[in-house]
């Protein structure tokens, strides 16, 4: 099996499904796609970014650009990265004045320090728990000293698997990441945890307790 099968997996459904993905979730964050908790986290790393001397941000798995957006609306530098191409289409026609490239989460279209942070909303959710030590390394090689990431996923669960994901007749895998698996991984590339969340299912579409981190690379001191 290829390292990036759980990627091309990701890639051909979304490629498939992205107009009707977009139809659901939209191109901006909203309280229909986000609680309250998700918005008040989102706010949070925007504080903190806004301490970082690197000013430019990415939304790692961005999607149609919907954080990204978000991002751009507070007057950060955002770039937003996906694996998809036709999403990055959608995203590029809904949000023109911020820029997009395709890559994925273990292999960054970046430079090392490039970042000042990095958020990835949901995306984590096809990388296997075993693949994650691989994007958190790829994280900390393009964050700057003191950079900040943001992640949010669905917790604590079973994977589940669909033969045929959102009616593509392509099969595709997610995972619930356990927190204490994701906090390891991330301090084994080298973060500091500054944040935990766990918070009940609130949303319609929700079915288990969803997961927040917020970490930070070390400072020089």
């Amino acid at each position: 099996m290829s390292n990036d099968d759980h990627v091309q997996a990701a890639r051909d459904v979304y490629d498939a499904s992205a107009h009707a993905y977009v139809e659901f979730v939209g191109t901006e964050i909203s309280p229909a796609s986000e609680g309250p908790v998700d918005r008040a986290l989102i706010g949070a790393f925007i504080e903190l970014i806004r301490q970082q001397e690197v000013a430019q941000i990415a939304d790692v798995g961005c999607g149609p650009g919907r954080v990204a957006r978000l991002l751009a609306d507070c007057d950060l530098d955002v770039i937003g990265i996906d694996v998809s191409e036709a999403l990055l289409s959608i995203a590029r026609d809904a949000h023109p004045d911020i820029k997009f490239r395709q890559g994925q989460c273990d292999s960054l279209p970046l430079g090392s320090g490039a970042l000042g942070g990095i958020v990835s909303w949901y995306s984590m959710i096809f990388t296997p728990p075993d693949r994650l030590s691989d994007a958190f390394e790829e994280f900390a090689r393009v964050l700057a000293q003191g950079g900040v990431v943001l992640l949010a996923f669905q917790a604590n669960g079973q994977p589940l698997h669909r033969q045929d994901a959102f009616g593509t007749g392509r099969p595709l895998t997610s995972y619930q990441h356990n927190i204490e698996d994701v906090t390891s991984a991330l301090e084994e590339a080298g973060f500091d945890v500054y944040a935990t969340t766990n918070r009940a299912a609130d949303l319609p579409h929700e079915t288990g307790p969803q997961g927040f981190i917020i970490a930070r690379m070390p400072a020089q001191t």
